[in-house]
């Protein structure tokens, strides 16, 4: 018979197995619960790392110039009687432009032709007279010396009708440079020597300067080492060039590479380039700046990815790449170049992975994400 002793140890024993079959049944839920109260997914964007023809180029800051500049001088002294444009005016090549005061010329054109007329008439007199003088030689009517006499008086009075031919080319030509007229099609500058005003054949200052601007020119500089690339693709045909203004939302101007200097600059081991533009809206202006583009080649296959997935570490660039679990592996990448918004890779990456954009921050290796929600901040 048991006792009352043995029946509580009996009572307790029982109460402690009660006890740790109800610890083991709590835990085996909140370990078969676990799953649920792990840490939440990390909202992310992802996008998918493509393969795709990208464009091989070089950037520079460019210099617009013009594609002639001339500046007009006088080529005879004078005063300066007409204007016929205004500062700033598109001349026309031909345009009459200044006119100096042509009374003078005429009046050396007028002297040169009597000159000229006088001294034919004293030539047609020594031809008639080396005519009858040759016949008086030949029937020995007078001495060869007499002959020879006036056959050189014939010859001088040929040359002085030379003479005055030429002299009257000469004054007919100072007579034409009393008008100047534009040589080139182009823009006009300030106007230096204003009418009224007497000026010098080839003074140092010019009268006007013209710009011409269609086309126009852009030059700007690469460094050195480009210089080999820029020459091998350019023996497979026309280079294209864009220009762009900062901070414009006009769209990229284009044009050709149409010069490469023929000695890099050894101060800054660069070398210049010029690129021909069309410029027939005259978006391009002498003196302005512009970013310049130089299209070498177009890669094929080239692997891409947004810019905004890559980041820096202290090993190096890398990336977060969504795995098919979810979850998110860092890996490290070579960049190649940048094009705007894109990234060409050079290795670590293939097309159709996926690649945060946007979460980076919050992300570490093997952490769980949910692509397509907004990341917050953190």
């Amino acid at each position: 018979m048991l006792t009352k002793r043995k029946l509580i140890t009996l009572l307790g024993a029982l109460i402690v197995l009660i006890a740790a079959a109800g610890l083991v049944a709590y835990y085996k839920k909140e370990s078969q619960a676990s799953p649920q109260n792990a840490p939440p997914a990390i909202p992310v964007t992802a996008v998918a790392v493509t393969s795709r023809t990208m464009p091989v180029r070089l950037y520079a800051i460019g210099n617009v110039e013009p594609f002639t500049t001339v500046a007009l001088k006088a080529r005879v002294d004078g005063q300066i009687v007409s204007v016929h444009f205004k500062e700033g005016d598109e001349v026309k090549q031909g345009a009459v432009l200044f006119e100096i005061d042509p009374r003078g010329f005429a009046a050396a054109l007028k002297q040169a032709q009597a000159n000229l007329a006088k001294d034919k008439a004293l030539l047609d007199r020594a031809v008639e007279q080396e005519k009858r003088y040759k016949d008086l030689l030949g029937k020995n009517f007078i001495s060869p010396d007499a002959y020879e006499q006036v056959r050189t008086n014939m010859e001088t009075a040929a040359a002085t009708v030379r003479a005055d031919e030429a002299g009257i080319e000469n004054a007919r030509l100072s007579l034409e440079y009393c008008t100047i007229r534009a040589p080139v099609t182009g823009y006009a500058g300030r106007i230096q020597i204003q009418q009224g005003n007497l000026v010098k054949a080839n003074d140092t200052n010019p009268l006007v300067t013209i710009n011409q601007v269609v086309p126009i020119y852009t030059t700007f500089s690469v460094p050195e080492q480009s210089l080999a690339d820029i020459r091998k693709y350019q023996t497979d045909g026309e280079l294209k060039v864009q220009a762009a203004f900062a901070n414009s939302t006009r769209a990229p101007i284009s044009g050709k590479l149409s010069f490469i200097d023929n000695t890099a600059d050894a101060t800054t081991g660069t070398i210049r380039l010029k690129a021909e533009f069309a410029n027939t809206d005259k978006a391009l202006w002498p003196g302005q700046f512009v970013n310049v583009v130089l299209t070498l080649y177009e890669q094929k296959d080239a692997i891409v990815t947004p810019s905004a997935a890559i980041q820096s570490g202290p090993s190096g660039q890398y990336v977060y790449v969504v795995k098919p679990d979810q979850t998110v592996e860092l890996r490290t990448i070579k960049v190649a170049r940048s094009e705007g918004d894109d990234t060409v890779i050079a290795s670590g990456l293939q097309a159709g992975e996926q690649v945060v954009t946007v979460g980076q921050l919050r992300l570490a290796p093997g952490s769980r994400v949910n692509v397509g929600k907004s990341a917050q901040a953190s």
